[in-house]
């Protein structure tokens, strides 16, 4: 899934740590999320979205057929 982390955190001069710590998770869940390894739950997704105070779509881009089994 294709999201704008690294660029919504950047707008916020937030560090991976910064983020980790607004949504409750730890830094290396941020870290596998941004490279790509690990896809959020919906509740995960979601309070990263409330954090940056903008829509789930807005920071996860949903692409057909890229969903794993």
């Amino acid at each position: 899934m294709k999201h704008r982390l690294k660029e919504l955190r950047a707008a916020n001069g937030w560090t991976q740590e910064n983020l980790s710590h607004q949504v409750g998770v730890s830094r290396q869940t941020i870290i596998s999320i941004e490279s790509g390894r690990y896809n959020p739950s919906l509740e995960l997704a979601y309070k990263i979205a409330k954090a940056f105070r903008c829509t789930i779509e807005d920071v996860f881009i949903f692409e057909e057929g890229s969903e794993e089994s």
